[in-house]
Protein backbone atom coordinates (compact mmCIF):
# COMPACT_ATOMS: atom_id res chain seq x y z
CA UNK A 1 0.00 0.00 0.00
CA UNK A 2 1.47 3.06 -1.21
CA UNK A 3 2.38 5.95 1.75
CA UNK A 4 0.23 9.29 1.65
CA UNK A 5 2.65 12.08 1.47
CA UNK A 6 2.24 15.11 3.73
CA UNK A 7 0.46 18.08 2.49
CA UNK A 8 2.34 20.94 2.18
CA UNK A 9 1.33 24.22 2.99
CA UNK A 10 2.43 26.95 0.58
CA UNK A 11 4.23 29.83 1.72
CA UNK A 12 3.64 33.71 1.29
CA UNK A 13 7.13 35.36 0.40
CA UNK A 14 8.53 35.74 3.95
CA UNK A 15 8.23 32.18 4.94
CA UNK A 16 5.03 32.27 6.80
CA UNK A 17 2.16 29.69 6.42
CA UNK A 18 -0.77 31.87 3.90
CA UNK A 19 -3.81 31.74 5.58
CA UNK A 20 -7.09 30.53 3.51
CA UNK A 21 -9.39 32.98 4.97
CA UNK A 22 -9.05 36.46 4.01
CA UNK A 23 -9.93 39.10 6.13
CA UNK A 24 -12.87 41.41 6.03
CA UNK A 25 -12.64 44.74 5.56
CA UNK A 26 -13.79 46.51 8.64
CA UNK A 27 -16.47 48.39 7.53
CA UNK A 28 -20.14 48.99 8.76
CA UNK A 29 -22.28 45.77 7.71
CA UNK A 30 -24.80 46.93 5.00
CA UNK A 31 -28.94 46.12 5.62
CA UNK A 32 -29.38 43.29 2.92
CA UNK A 33 -32.91 44.67 1.11
CA UNK A 34 -34.87 41.92 -0.85
CA UNK A 35 -36.30 43.17 -4.05
CA UNK A 36 -40.08 43.06 -2.45
CA UNK A 37 -39.16 45.49 -0.08
CA UNK A 38 -38.31 48.44 -2.45
CA UNK A 39 -40.28 51.07 -3.55
CA UNK A 40 -42.55 50.00 -6.40
CA UNK A 41 -40.82 51.69 -8.71
CA UNK A 42 -37.58 50.45 -8.45
CA UNK A 43 -38.63 47.18 -8.14
CA UNK A 44 -37.21 44.55 -10.98
CA UNK A 45 -40.64 43.10 -11.39
CA UNK A 46 -42.82 46.17 -12.03
CA UNK A 47 -43.50 46.60 -15.44
CA UNK A 48 -44.51 43.02 -15.81
CA UNK A 49 -46.91 43.67 -12.65
CA UNK A 50 -50.67 44.34 -13.45
CA UNK A 51 -53.68 43.77 -12.47
CA UNK A 52 -55.29 40.59 -13.85
CA UNK A 53 -57.69 40.51 -16.13
CA UNK A 54 -59.38 38.15 -18.66
CA UNK A 55 -58.24 37.62 -22.27
CA UNK A 56 -60.20 39.45 -25.54
CA UNK A 57 -62.56 37.03 -26.59
CA UNK A 58 -62.58 34.73 -23.50
CA UNK A 59 -65.62 33.34 -22.20
CA UNK A 60 -66.15 34.67 -18.25
CA UNK A 61 -67.03 33.21 -16.23
CA UNK A 62 -66.84 29.53 -17.24
CA UNK A 63 -70.29 27.72 -16.99
CA UNK A 64 -70.20 24.81 -14.98
CA UNK A 65 -70.12 21.33 -16.73
CA UNK A 66 -73.51 19.08 -16.14
CA UNK A 67 -73.01 15.25 -15.75
CA UNK A 68 -75.95 12.83 -17.27
CA UNK A 69 -73.70 9.90 -15.57
CA UNK A 70 -72.59 9.65 -12.09
CA UNK A 71 -69.02 11.04 -11.63
CA UNK A 72 -66.81 10.78 -8.00
CA UNK A 73 -65.07 13.41 -6.95
CA UNK A 74 -62.58 13.41 -4.24
CA UNK A 75 -63.23 13.46 -0.18
CA UNK A 76 -61.57 17.02 0.00
CA UNK A 77 -62.93 19.16 -2.84
CA UNK A 78 -65.98 20.48 -1.75
CA UNK A 79 -67.21 21.50 -5.72
CA UNK A 80 -66.22 19.59 -9.07
CA UNK A 81 -63.83 21.70 -11.34
CA UNK A 82 -65.88 23.62 -14.63
CA UNK A 83 -64.90 20.66 -16.53
CA UNK A 84 -64.68 17.09 -16.16
CA UNK A 85 -64.80 13.76 -17.88
CA UNK A 86 -68.20 11.57 -18.39
CA UNK A 87 -66.51 9.27 -21.14
CA UNK A 88 -66.07 6.43 -19.04
CA UNK A 89 -68.81 6.10 -16.32
CA UNK A 90 -68.35 3.80 -13.74
CA UNK A 91 -70.00 0.61 -14.56
CA UNK A 92 -70.47 -3.43 -13.01
CA UNK A 93 -68.23 -4.47 -10.26
CA UNK A 94 -65.28 -1.68 -11.03
CA UNK A 95 -67.50 1.04 -10.55
CA UNK A 96 -68.63 -0.02 -6.86
CA UNK A 97 -64.67 -0.44 -6.37
CA UNK A 98 -64.33 2.97 -7.60
CA UNK A 99 -67.04 4.10 -5.10
CA UNK A 100 -65.42 2.41 -2.00
CA UNK A 101 -62.50 4.20 -3.38
CA UNK A 102 -63.65 7.72 -3.64
CA UNK A 103 -65.01 7.24 -0.27
CA UNK A 104 -61.45 7.37 1.54
CA UNK A 105 -59.16 10.32 1.03
CA UNK A 106 -56.36 11.05 -1.48
CA UNK A 107 -53.19 10.41 1.11
CA UNK A 108 -54.35 7.25 2.25
CA UNK A 109 -52.89 4.08 0.48
CA UNK A 110 -56.15 2.27 0.13
CA UNK A 111 -57.24 5.32 -2.18
CA UNK A 112 -54.71 4.16 -4.62
CA UNK A 113 -54.92 0.93 -4.27
CA UNK A 114 -58.48 0.27 -4.67
CA UNK A 115 -58.28 2.57 -8.16
CA UNK A 116 -55.65 0.48 -8.99
CA UNK A 117 -57.81 -3.10 -8.10
CA UNK A 118 -61.01 -1.42 -10.09
CA UNK A 119 -58.87 -0.47 -13.27
CA UNK A 120 -57.65 -4.30 -13.26
CA UNK A 121 -61.14 -5.71 -12.93
CA UNK A 122 -62.35 -3.18 -15.58
CA UNK A 123 -59.87 -5.09 -18.11
CA UNK A 124 -61.23 -8.58 -17.00
CA UNK A 125 -65.22 -6.92 -17.33
CA UNK A 126 -63.57 -6.22 -20.48
CA UNK A 127 -62.69 -8.66 -21.59
CA UNK A 128 -65.85 -10.83 -20.61
CA UNK A 129 -68.21 -8.56 -22.42
CA UNK A 130 -65.90 -9.13 -25.30
CA UNK A 131 -65.65 -12.54 -25.41
CA UNK A 132 -69.47 -13.32 -24.44
CA UNK A 133 -70.10 -12.38 -28.59
CA UNK A 134 -68.19 -15.86 -29.43
CA UNK A 135 -68.40 -18.06 -26.37
CA UNK A 136 -72.36 -17.77 -25.87
CA UNK A 137 -72.97 -19.26 -29.67
CA UNK A 138 -70.05 -21.57 -29.13
CA UNK A 139 -71.84 -22.99 -25.71
CA UNK A 140 -75.18 -23.19 -27.35
CA UNK A 141 -73.59 -25.26 -29.90
CA UNK A 142 -71.76 -27.48 -27.87
CA UNK A 143 -74.67 -27.89 -25.19
CA UNK A 144 -76.95 -28.62 -28.52
CA UNK A 145 -74.49 -31.43 -29.59
CA UNK A 146 -73.63 -33.12 -26.68
CA UNK A 147 -78.05 -33.74 -26.51
CA UNK A 148 -78.01 -34.94 -29.73
CA UNK A 149 -75.35 -37.33 -28.79
CA UNK A 150 -76.76 -38.30 -25.41
CA UNK A 151 -80.20 -38.89 -27.68
CA UNK A 152 -78.44 -40.98 -30.26
CA UNK A 153 -76.83 -42.98 -27.69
Amino acid sequence: MPQKTPHRQSRAKNGAPKSRAKAKPARAVEKQVQAVDLDPANRPGVPMETAPKPLAGARVPIALQHADVPVFKHAGRKVMPPVFGTAQPPKGLSGLIRKAAYAKPDHKPGHWMLLMLADRVDVWEHRLRRSLAWAAPSAAVLVAGLMWRARRA
